[in-house]
């Protein structure tokens, strides 16, 4: 059990500080996955029923994440300033979903956090849970740094016209949006679960 608390602990804050000094958004993704494998390491003994649920949430949304991401062909923060203003509706729903990533407390992504420091303090492990929550608040700056740059600043190569160079016309599935909703909606579901 102590292997597993520090180990985790270590994860999630390595993936809080990896991700930090990141421009591409795989990377970014890369190092919030560590994080996220932090958490559910420092649980696993514990509560394993909150660990495949913190799984299950977390691959919700990061396939959601991941594929808005490949809607607005965005590899770096910079592509994201320009989807900003090709798509504004998907640049949002983006930015929102990487906020609940970073669990922000009314999104989903709050939930799996919430529960697993209400387990850890449960079992007297009070210090580890707030560690793990300062260790969640470096994930949640960089993603808060990420809608900032992508709302409120124009990368000075942005075009002013209404299509980037390279336009192709693509549809939103039906499992995007479905996930979308799931991963930004689902907290109020919290007490019908536990």
């Amino acid at each position: 059990t102590t292997t597993l608390l520090t180990m985790g602990l270590l994860s999630a804050v390595t993936g809080g500080w990896g991700g930090l000094n990141q421009t591409q958004t795989r990377k970014i993704m890369a190092y919030s996955s560590i994080a996220h494998l932090g958490w559910m390491a420092s649980i696993l003994t514990l509560a394993p029923n909150i660990m495949i649920l913190n799984l299950m949430l977390y691959l919700l949304m990061t396939i959601s994440t991941f594929m808005m991401l490949m809607f607005l062909t965005s590899k770096t923060i910079k592509d994201l300033t320009m989807a900003w203003t090709t798509s504004p509706m998907m640049t949002t729903l983006t930015l929102i979903t990487l906020m609940s990533m970073g669990g922000l407390p009314p999104l989903t992504g709050f939930m799996p956090k919430w529960l697993i420091l209400q387990e850890l303090t449960l079992h007297n492990l009070s210090t580890t849970a707030m560690m793990m929550a300062l260790s969640a608040l470096l994930s949640l700056f960089f993603y808060l740094r990420i809608s900032y740059v992508t709302t409120l600043t124009l990368s000075p190569t942005t075009q002013q016209n209404k299509f980037k160079w390279r336009f192709q016309p693509k549809q939103k599935t039906m499992l995007m949006i479905v996930t979308m909703t799931m991963s930004t909606l689902l907290l109020p579901i919290t007490p019908t679960l536990m």
